[in-house]
């Protein structure tokens, strides 16, 4: 009888324990929702189901804590885009603004007003390619922009953007060294997405590089690889890194040269048709790289 009623009392003081345990565990998950911060939970006396809830309800209190860092990140990562955005935006709308002003004033001789035409115009295309730019990239995210993956041949596509864009490379005044391998095998992608990536690597490399641009197309292995060199001593290799993301550009006084969108379209398309694209920048030399798949 003894032994009963110590094991009867022993029995009821675990449960009361316990059943504090879980009321004051209670009381701390009501305490974190409302300061929204993450605290294990734990019991002061040992159950193996009351354990394994709270363990459930650790790991959901981790998962949310993971949930809204990502989504404070993602917040924050907006803004600074949108910031981007309004800026890109405003500076071609100011000049322009500037100059209609000055086109307003008296006097002017008819070669001055040309000039002031001629500026007016150049802000307003570069409007307009930021815009068009912005609206591509969105919808090759949004997956909106149709593809059409046939056999494409990268060499002869490489040779086209280079034909195509030689009055741009003459201007330029870079040292060119161009090295296409032969007999590269075809890949499949789209034809116009091809054009399009190697368009916006030729010119980011003409506006930005200095010296010596390197263009190769050399198989890798089960890939082609195509890469654009020149040289960028004004880059760091933290700029490599963010190159790809949007509205990122390397200067850091956003004048307008760059909208920081080209790269960005380069790696969605190269990632839409299941080929890579990737970038370094070692010893002053800035590379940037699409692999495809053959």
């Amino acid at each position: 009888m003894i032994a009963l009623a110590l094991s009867c009392a022993f029995l009821a003081v675990r449960q009361f324990v316990l059943e504090q345990g879980l009321r004051r565990a209670a009381q701390r998950i009501r305490e974190q929702a409302a300061k929204r911060t993450t605290v294990r939970l734990v019991l002061p006396c040992p159950s193996a189901g009351a354990e394994e809830l709270l363990c459930c309800v650790n790991e959901l209190f981790e998962l949310h804590q993971e949930e809204r860092a990502g989504y404070r990140r993602k917040e924050q990562a907006l803004r600074q885009q949108i910031a981007n955005v309004s800026h890109d935006l405003r500076t071609p709308l100011t000049s322009i603004l500037g100059y209609l002003q000055l086109l307003e004033g008296d006097g002017l001789t008819p070669e001055k007003r040309q000039e002031y035409l001629t500026v007016i115009e150049g802000r307003a295309r570069t409007l307009q390619i930021f815009i068009a730019s912005f609206y591509d990239l969105s919808r090759i995210e949004g997956g909106e922009l149709p593809l059409e993956r046939e056999k494409v041949d990268l060499a002869r596509a490489l040779s086209d953007q280079l034909a195509s864009a030689y009055e741009q490379i003459e201007g330029a005044g870079l040292a060119m060294e161009v090295d296409i391998a032969a007999d590269l095998p075809s890949v499949w992608a789209d034809r116009g997405a091809v054009a399009r990536i190697f368009s916006n690597l030729l010119t980011n490399a003409l506006r930005h590089g200095t010296d010596t641009l390197s263009i190769r197309l050399y198989r890798d292995g089960e890939r082609i690889v195509s890469a654009f060199s020149n040289q960028a001593e004004d880059l760091t290799p933290e700029d490599a890194a963010h190159v790809f993301e949007r509205f990122y550009t390397a200067d850091k006084m956003r004048t307008g040269q760059s909208t920081g969108l080209g790269l960005a379209i380069v790696k969605a398309l190269a990632e839409r048709m299941g080929h890579d694209a990737c970038a370094c920048w070692k010893d002053g030399v800035f590379t940037v790289e699409v692999r495809w798949i053959v």
